[in-house]
């Protein structure tokens, strides 16, 4: 084994970029491995669920929570085909993650533009949108019209962006490659293969067990994966001290260090969640396959307290909404409501 690459004397953002890298080469067995031990798992639990329900012991809607966890760590495996960190290839990469997002109900190649977008301007203020959850600064809040502010306030309440908001985007939004409509024929086509995936798995399942019990376990499982999966994506980098800056100012290797979290979950949430929360090391260099990114905090600890936030942490970042400039911290309507003029972002 190649020893460690020094630290260097000076440790900054970029020469962090340089140290973790050394990490972005996959181990194929092992990430064949890790597929298996996600897929097999939960078609077990799907199927035990189905057939129970099918005899009308309305228990095994119980099986839907450890089935969603299931589902949310073949999500992470399928966003790790996406950065082509899983397996040395780009077709082996691609055809494992085209197959799990039948199973995730997201459109591989689409999710996979719009991710690497949110990768390339994640912290930069002057480029937001595509692939990030919708976030204004104070200013920008109070300058809108009421209506326009009732508007924000409602996508930002947690029951819209934990509840409502997960089962749009995952049932009905990613059926149609929204923000990439000029993305040509490809785009298109990828999105509608995916479609007819989803179309054809869910009824070979009803064909098994029949429409209820088949839907019964099937839709809410993907309801819980999918509203744990946008919570994980916000509290990844919407959080009290992450870092917003306008484009003269914004670099790439200070925005993954410092807009991103380190969710320091339980070992069993974070082994659920495929160590998505070492995500500063995530965004830091994005080929690093996700079942090594421990072996980079175990040998940098250095990295462990930078953005590390704990579950019970995280909690209180729900109610952020609002980036304010001047404190350098996102923050809530009420705290933005303190921090300002009553008629500067009321309403």
């Amino acid at each position: 084994m190649n020893p460690l690459p020094p630290i260097p004397e000076a440790e900054t953002p970029k020469s962090w970029s340089r140290i973790v890298a050394r990490y972005r080469h996959p181990r194929p067995w092992r990430s064949v491995i890790e597929i298996a031990i996600a897929a097999a798992p939960l078609a077990l639990l799907w199927t035990a669920g189905c057939l129970a329900l099918a005899r009308g012991q309305g228990w095994a809607i119980l099986v839907c929570v450890p089935a969603a966890a299931f589902v949310l760590r073949l999500f992470v495996i399928q966003h790790d085909c996406g950065h082509g960190s899983l397996f040395r290839g780009a077709a082996a990469n691609d055809w494992v993650g085209r197959v799990i997002g039948v199973i995730t109900l997201t459109p591989y190649g689409h999710w996979r533009e719009t991710h690497g977008v949110h990768h390339a301007t994640s912290g930069n203020l002057d480029r937001r949108g595509l692939g990030a959850v919708d976030m204004l600064t104070v200013e920008e809040y109070a300058a809108l019209p009421p209506w326009r502010r009732g508007l924000y306030r409602a996508y930002r309440h947690p029951l819209v962006l934990f509840g409502v908001g997960p089962a749009y985007l995952f049932f009905l939004q990613q059926r149609l490659p929204i923000g990439l409509m000029r993305g040509g024929a490809g785009v298109w086509l990828g999105v509608m293969g995916a479609n007819l995936g989803i179309a054809a798995f869910i009824a070979g399942g009803i064909w098994l067990f029949g429409l209820a019990p088949f839907l019964g376990i099937y839709i809410p499982t993907l309801a819980l994966a999918a509203t744990a999966g946008v919570w994980l994506f916000y509290v990844q980098h919407q959080f009290e001290r992450t870092s917003w800056v306008r484009q003269g100012q914004w670099n790439p290797h200070e925005a993954a260090l410092h807009g991103s979290s380190h969710y320091d979950l339980p070992p069993v949430l974070r082994w659920f969640t495929a160590n998505i929360g070492v995500h500063h090391v995530h965004h830091l260099n994005s080929r690093i396959p996700f079942y090594r990114l421990d072996e980079v905090l175990r040998d940098f600890p250095q990295l462990r307290d930078i953005g590390r936030m704990t579950l019970a942490q995280s909690l209180r970042a729900a109610p952020l909404a609002l980036w304010d400039a001047r404190a350098n911290r996102l923050v809530s309507f009420k705290q933005a409501r303190r921090a300002r003029p009553a008629d500067t972002v009321a309403g």
